[in-house]
C-alpha cells in the first residue's frame, strides 16, 4: 500500500473542495461520550489536467479495507484511464473496471492469510494440544482478513458529472438559479433492502424478496453492494437469507449515473459518509436529512470564507444536533445513543464564497433550500424545484400553497413570518419554511417538539410580537390572536 499511496502525493488536492469529519462516538448512562473504535472513514480529492475526482468511503470492521481502495481506486482512475475524447459509456465502463480490478487486488492482499486460516481450521481437531496456540493465531488472522468498505465516487470530466456508488453513502446535487429557485437531486439510492431495485437483482439469482424485506442486516451490515467483506463474497452459502443464490449476490460493482452536464451550472455538490446520514436522520428524521443538509450548507458558506471550515461546521452541528437530540429525552432519543464516523465532502460549482463580513441576513444572497425527500421507487433521482416567496417590505404574506390555519384563523406555529417556501412540484405533499439566514436550523435539537396525540407541535417560538403586528394588519386590536 505505501507505494500506491505515495504517487498520489504528487497530485494536487482539488481546491474547490472541503471536507469536514468526527469519529464515532457512544453516550453513556452519564451523558458522557466515548468513541468505541478506531476511525474507519476515509476520503479523497483530486484535481488534474483532464477531471476532477472525489470519494468517500466507510470502512467496517476495521479501516483496511477502506484505505486500499481508496489508495488504489484513484490509481486505477487517475493514471491516464480517462481523457477527455471518452463518451458516457466508456466514462462507465472504465468506472466499473476500476472497482472491479480493485475489489480483486484487495483479496490478492489477503490470499495467503486464507489460506493459512481455512488450513489451520482443518487442523484443528487432529492438533488439541494445539488448540489454544491455533486459536489466538485464527484470531488474530480473522482481524487481519474481515472487514468491507462501501464507496461514493464522483468524477467530473468534460464538465460533466458521474457518480459511482457501492453501497449507502450519498451524493446530493444542489442547483441554485437566479430567480431564487433551488433544485437538489438525490443522485442514486442507498443499496439496502429498501432498495426495489436491488431486491429485483438478488430475486433473479433466486433469492426470495419478501424474506430480504424482512432482513436490514446481513452479516452485520445493511448495505447489499461492498466491496471487500469475504464472508459474503465467498462463504455466502453459509449465511442463511443468501445461501440459495445462484451467484455472488452481495457485489462491488457500482452503480453509475451521468453524465450529468454542469455548464452554466451554479451551487454545489455533497458527498456524504453513511454514518453522517444516519446521525442526522436519527436526529431529526429520514424524509428531512436532504434539506437540513442543504440548509445548513448554504448558511455556512454564507459567512465562511474556507470551504474547509464551512464543512467542519456541518459536522459539528450534525454532531450537536445528535447530542442534543440523546440529551433531550424525548421521542427521538432512544435513536440516537450511538453514531457512527462522519465524513462530509463539499464541492463548489461556480459558487461565490463569502468574503467573511456579512452575515447571512445581510448577504440576503443565500435561501436554503427545503426539499422533501420522497423515497419513491420510481425513479433513482428525486428531485424538487421549490421557489422562495419574499414578503413585501412591511407586510406580511403567506405562500400560498404552504398556508395553513388552525381553528379562528391563527396562523400555523413553525410557519416563519419572513419567508414561505412554495414547492413548485405538484408531486410533493409537504413544504416546509425557513427564513433566509438559516436560523431554522440554528434550533437546538433538545428543543425540537415531538408531535402529541393529535399529531401537533407545540409551539417552541414566542410569537407575541407576531401576532401583534398581525393583528394590527387587520385591524384586530393587540394581540388578539393567538394563545393567549
Amino acid at each position: 500500500g505505501i507505494l500506491l499511496g505515495s504517487w498520489t502525493d504528487d497530485l494536487p488536492p482539488c481546491q474547490q473542495c472541503g471536507v469536514g469529519t468526527a469519529p464515532n462516538c457512544v453516550y453513556g448512562p452519564d451523558g458522557k461520550s466515548s468513541q468505541s473504535h478506531p476511525n474507519e472513514d476515509c476520503h479523497f480529492l483530486f484535481s488534474t489536467e483532464c477531471c476532477f475526482l472525489y470519494g468517500v468511503f466507510n470502512g467496517y470492521d476495521g479501516s483496511h479495507v477502506a484505505n486500499f481502495v481508496s489508495q488504489c481506486l484513484s490509481a486505477e482512475l487517475l493514471l491516464g484511464q480517462l481523457n477527455p475524447s471518452h463518451f458516457d459509456a466508456d466514462v462507465r465502463r472504465i468506472l466499473t473496471q476500476a472497482f472491479d480490478v480493485v475489489e480483486k487486488s484487495y483479496f490478492e492482499t489477503i490470499d495467503d492469510a486464507l489460506a493459512e486460516k481455512a488450513n489451520l481450521q482443518s487442523q484443528l481437531p487432529e492438533l488439541p494440544a494445539q488448540f489454544q496456540k491455533i486459536t489466538e493465531r485464527l484470531k488474530a488472522l480473522e482481524q487481519e482478513v474481515s472487514g468491507g468498505a462501501t464507496a461514493i465516487v464522483a468524477l467530473i470530466l468534460n464538465n460533466k458529472l458521474y457518480i459511482a456508488n457501492v453501497g449507502t453513502n450519498r451524493a446530493l446535487l444542489c442547483k441554485c438559479t437566479t430567480d431564487r429557485q433551488n433544485q437538489v437531486i438525490q443522485i442514486g439510492r442507498a443499496h439496502t433492502t429498501d432498495n426495489e431495485d436491488e431486491l429485483t437483482r438478488l430475486a433473479q439469482l433466486g433469492l426470495d424478496p419478501t424474506r430480504l424485506r424482512q432482513t436490514a442486516l446481513i452479516a452485520g451490515q445493511s448495505s447489499l453492494r461492498r466491496i471487500g467483506d469475504y464472508k459474503v463474497k465467498f462463504n455466502y452459502t453459509d449465511i442463511d437469507v443468501l445461501s440459495v443464490a445462484k451467484s455472488k449476490p452481495i457485489v462491488a460493482e457500482p452503480e453509475i449515473h451521468g453524465g450529468q452536464s454542469l455548464d452554466g451550472v451554479t451551487g454545489f455538490l455533497l458527498l456524504m459518509s453513511d454514518g453522517l446520514i444516519k446521525a442526522l436522520e436519527a436526529a431529526h428524521s429520514p424524509e428531512q436529512a436532504n434539506q437540513d443538509i442543504v440548509a445548513m450548507v448554504a448558511a455556512e458558506l454564507a459567512q465562511q470564507s474556507s470551504l474547509e471550515a464551512v464543512a467542519h461546521s456541518v459536522v459539528e452541528r450534525v454532531k450537536r444536533l445528535h447530542h442534543d437530540a440523546y440529551a433531550s429525552g424525548r421521542q427521538r432519543s432512544p435513536h440516537c445513543s450511538r453514531h457512527e464516523d462522519m465524513t462530509l465532502l463539499i464541492r463548489t460549482i461556480n459558487y461565490p464564497l463569502s468574503d467573511g463580513s456579512l452575515t447571512p441576513t445581510q448577504g440576503g444572497r443565500i435561501y436554503p433550500v427545503s426539499v422533501p425527500y420522497s423515497n419513491s421507487q420510481s425513479t433513482s433521482k428525486t428531485s424538487v424545484t421549490l421557489s422562495l416567496v419574499m414578503p413585501s417590505q412591511g407586510t406580511l404574506t403567506n405562500g400560498t400553497s404552504t398556508a395553513s390555519t388552525l381553528e379562528g384563523g391563527t396562523p400555523t406555529p413553525g410557519q416563519s413570518p419572513t419567508a414561505t417556501l412554495q414547492s413548485t412540484n405538484t408531486q410533493t405533499q409537504s413544504s416546509s419554511s425557513s427564513s433566509g439566514d438559516g436560523s431554522l436550523f440554528h434550533r437546538r435539537g433538545s428543543q425540537a417538539a415531538q408531535p402529541d396525540e393529535t399529531g401537533r407541535v407545540p409551539p417552541y417560538v414566542d410569537f407575541t410580537q407576531f401576532y401583534r403586528l398581525w393583528g394590527a394588519e387587520h385591524n384586530e386590536g393587540q394581540g388578539g390572536l393567538g394563545p393567549q
